[in-house]
């Protein structure tokens, strides 16, 4: 049976973190302006419009809120309270005036100088992406990290995983969750897990991260679910045996890998996966896929610290995998 009121809340709660992000999109925006100018970059290729993005966002949203109807999995909540969503909102416009000197001066190591790096962190993970202070590895960035990314995409970061859920729905039907294994590699704070085991509750899932500080809050921020085990290991070498894995997982990860590491993790990928087992795959678009946003994927790498991304967007990814 369908579930038309599921449908209803889900696009009610997307609707109104469309309008709370957009914004708070605008303040940053209008504050970052404050701060210092924005580096400037003119495109060569075609730009989408605001409105343009918004009218993409919409279109996410709704078949978010058709999956709900469809029983693919229940109505999102991302378990975060008022008073703490406030609190970090405060701290993400206090850390703004940072954030913009390190973009203006092309600073990108204050992780160095914020954290106390364990020596197996590879160089490449040591710098601040998005000119985030303490890059992935501080427990302030931690904290800041998801309302950062609702806000970049106008709220709908939780949308875009949520569709990852889709195919596992597929993989999954028919079979016992119980005996069911998945792997979250990257998994950064624990949201995509967090969908994961609303939807699927018997499911054996795991997460790695190279952030402890990261892999603390998806701790926290699974809370009283039913447990998911977390380690922190690096993608390049998954510590998992030969063929153990029905389903991984990796959102948002291979455009912030160098080229040659992106091949080793695609080759640990094939390595854990069970012969018929499900690898989901999300991340940015890449040249060509949308001419007509291609002038946003050259602007994204110099509006943010995203050292590896230019080379992402050109890659050969059927190549890769």
């Amino acid at each position: 049976m369908a579930n038309r009121i599921g449908m209803a809340q889900q696009l009610a709660g997307n609707t109104l973190r469309l309008g709370w992000y957009s914004g708070v999109n605008w303040l940053m925006t209008r504050e970052s302006h404050r701060h210092g100018k924005p580096p400037e970059f003119t495109p060569t290729k075609p730009t989408p419009t605001r409105d343009a993005l918004i009218a993409e966002v919409r279109d996410l949203m709704r078949k978010d809120a058709q999956a709900v109807r469809d029983g693919l999995y229940p109505p999102g909540e991302d378990g975060v309270p008022l008073a703490e969503h406030l609190s970090r909102l405060r701290a993400m416009f206090a850390d703004l005036p940072e954030t913009v000197r390190r973009r203006t001066e092309r600073d990108t190591v204050s992780v160095r100088e914020h954290v106390e790096i364990d020596p197996d962190t590879p160089e490449y993970f040591q710098q601040d992406f998005h000119f985030q202070t303490g890059g992935y590895l501080s427990d302030d960035s931690a904290k800041l990290y998801d309302i950062q990314v609702e806000t970049l995409f106008y709220g709908s970061a939780a949308a875009m995983r949520r569709a990852a859920l889709r195919p596992i729905h597929g993989f999954v039907t028919g079979r016992d969750q119980r005996t069911v294994s998945l792997l979250d590699i990257a998994c950064g704070t624990g949201r995509l897990l967090r969908d994961v085991r609303r939807a699927f509750p018997a499911m054996r899932l795991a997460g790695i991260d190279l952030s402890q500080s990261y892999l603390d809050e998806a701790e926290r921020h699974l809370g009283r679910l039913r447990r998911v085990s977390f380690a922190r290991a690096n993608a390049e070498s998954l510590p998992c045996l030969d063929a153990s894995q029905d389903i991984v997982t990796s959102v948002f990860l291979f455009h912030e890998l160098p080229p040659e590491v992106r091949r080793t993790v695609a080759k640990e990928v094939a390595r854990v996966l069970r012969p018929g087992g499900l690898f989901v795959f999300m991340d940015s678009l890449q040249m060509g896929d949308r001419p007509d946003w291609d002038g946003m994927i050259e602007a994204f790498p110099v509006r943010f610290h995203e050292p590896y991304y230019r080379h992402y967007a050109l890659d050969d990814l059927d190549e890769v995998f």
